[in-house]
């Protein structure tokens, strides 16, 4: 049958879930079949959704397709480019803390990080008073036209991400168009191209698994446990991201208080995933939070709670049943290099012993009925933006 390879893919990709090295409890296991739900889902869009000649951004990452511990503030879109052809890609910068830009080379795999050939925010581009903008991407010259970027040989992928530090903040307008097809219409399907898409999606789904479970070995699991890094340079050439990374392995009796300055950068988050490397559920539970949500104490520090019981207070962040997790602060659109004195402090506590750690308890503490409010909160607002 046609659908064979991705029949066989998916059952090779099934293999890869059941035999995880970190899989300890059943919630472990079910969790890798919902992620292989979301990958199913992820790549049989992005092989069927847009021509090569006639490309559109895509999300291959969202609440039901995670991947690559997506960030909850993030809205990521992407698009297969060609290095010798030319693109248009045309916007509406939306009220977002930040839009970026960055061209890849080659992709993510099991054994390989892709080249990051471009990389800038939206304060690169020219952009009129009421938002709009036009980009251009190609081989070159630029004729005369701003914004134009130049594509490196092996240039492959663009991608796009809108990050949102108040998550009602509204996001912005972008389409892709390759300027030799505008106007034209793509050629016909053919037997061969259906079956060329399902074998695509079948290989790109035994990929995508292999690589994020290769990305906590790689870059946390081999730190000390319960510790997290000075801010660095995001690894990958994002422009203007640094980052601080650990991860965590708690009982149910003890919580991580995490203490972070208040940042000058416009976007800064917290957030917690699961070996899967994926983000922990974000829209019914608080697994994340950022510096429009987060609660400040008056010496200008954030003081986060990591933990599976309730330690009522504003700034707890909820395990969901994940004794061990990845620990992940970002920090975007920064001006100025970070510094250590800028990064997060550790301290592992009883549960039972939290509030003689906070010196600001009384002001941190929440009622239950504000606690829902705040939950009710995230689940609106992610509606909003996956409808808007």
């Amino acid at each position: 049958m046609l659908t064979d390879p991705f029949a066989e893919a998916i059952a090779e990709a099934e293999k890869l879930i059941e035999t995880a090295p970190h899989i300890r409890s059943e919630q472990d296991l079910l969790e890798g079949y919902q992620y292989l739900a979301g990958g199913i889902i992820a790549t049989t869009h992005a092989a069927w959704a847009s021509e090569k000649t006639h490309p559109s951004f895509i999300q291959g990452t969202g609440p039901f397709t995670k991947m690559g511990l997506d960030n909850p503030d993030t809205l990521y879109f992407g698009a297969r480019i060609n290095d010798d052809k030319e693109y248009k890609v045309t916007g509406k910068r939306g009220t977002t803390a930040d839009l970026s830009f960055q061209v890849l080379s080659g992709n993510y795999t099991n054994s390989n990080v892709p080249g990051s050939e471009i990389a800038f925010d939206d304060r690169e581009l020219e952009i009129d008073d009421d938002g709009n903008f036009v980009a251009w991407f190609g081989p070159g010259p630029a004729d005369g036209r701003a914004n134009y970027y130049t594509l490196a040989p092996g240039s492959s992928q663009l991608v796009v991400r809108e990050v949102y530090s108040d998550w009602s903040q509204q996001r912005g307008v972008i389409r892709i168009e390759r300027t030799d097809s505008i106007g034209i219409a793509p050629p016909p399907l053919t037997a061969e191209e259906t079956e060329k898409r399902y074998a695509r999606a079948g290989k790109a789904l035994v990929t995508r698994v292999k690589t994020w479970l290769q990305f906590p070995e790689w870059f946390y699991l081999k730190l000390t446990v319960n510790t997290m890094t000075e801010p660095r340079l995001t690894p990958g050439g994002l422009a203007t991201q640094y980052s601080s990374v650990g991860h965590y392995e708690l009982t149910d009796e003890q919580a991580m208080i995490i203490t972070v300055p208040a940042s000058d950068a416009p976007y800064l988050g917290f957030q917690l995933g699961s070996l899967w490397y994926i983000s922990l559920d974000y829209v019914n539970h608080q697994t994340s939070l950022n510096n429009g949500q987060a609660q400040v104490d008056p010496d200008g520090m954030v003081r986060m709670v990591v933990s599976e019981k309730n330690p009522g207070v504003t700034n707890w962040i909820e395990t969901v049943g994940h004794p061990r997790g990845i620990l992940q602060f970002r920090w975007q659109r920064v001006s100025r290099e970070l510094t250590p004195q800028d990064g997060p402090a550790v301290e592992i506590v009883a549960v039972a012993d939290i509030a003689k750690h906070l010196p600001h308890f009384d002001t941190n503490a929440i009622t239950a009925e504000d606690w829902a409010a705040r939950i009710a909160q995230r689940q609106a607002a992610i509606d909003n933006r996956m409808l808007g």
